[in-house]
């Protein structure tokens, strides 16, 4: 998943461009979905996905002269991500709601003691929740007049994050499938 791309005519990159750049780094089975960064791709079993984020920043910087974060999942990373979804009870998959529900994936795992101070469950109680390096965002009146999470998390958690609408994340889940 790569953050901020093709938002507001900032930093384009054409979803083909990116197959062929991901083809070109070894990866296999290449598919993008939408037009802001979502790829899945079959790499090295033994690849870990940090130093293929790595690669994949480098190699855009390299092609495209553009600093852009990356964040990698493997695919049991991602359905873990979908099953662990605290509020099923609120988004069914494919609904309209899904679209008020967001995954913020985060580029390391939390820190204890960050979060003890800065936790971002205390900008909407009921409406934050945590996961293995995700934060889950439930945005009932949407995402314009929700918390900024993402931003909170940032500057007081020292993390990077990209945020997936769960529509999204479910057909990254059924891309991994097929």
């Amino acid at each position: 998943m790569l953050r901020g791309i093709n938002v507001g005519g900032h930093k384009r990159i054409a979803m083909a461009d990116l197959r062929a750049l991901l083809s070109r780094l070894g990866f296999s089975d290449v598919v993008t979905l939408l037009q802001s960064g979502n790829a899945v791709f079959h790499a090295e079993p033994d690849a870990f996905p940090d130093e293929l984020a790595a690669r994949i920043e480098r190699a855009i910087a390299d092609a495209f002269v553009m600093s852009v974060r990356c964040m990698v999942r493997t695919g049991p990373e991602l359905r873990a991500v979908i099953e662990g979804n605290p509020f099923a009870d609120r988004v069914a998959d494919g609904a309209a709601q899904g679209s008020r529900f967001l995954a913020l994936f985060l580029s390391a795992s939390l820190d204890a003691e960050l979060l003890a101070t800065y936790d971002p469950r205390s900008l909407a109680p009921s409406e934050v929740g945590l996961g293995d390096r995700v934060i889950y965002q439930w945005c009932p009146e949407g995402i314009l007049a929700a918390p900024n999470v993402h931003g909170f998390v940032e500057k007081n958690l020292r993390v990077a994050v990209t945020a997936r609408n769960w529509n999204t994340v479910t057909k990254l889940g059924t891309l991994l499938a097929a």
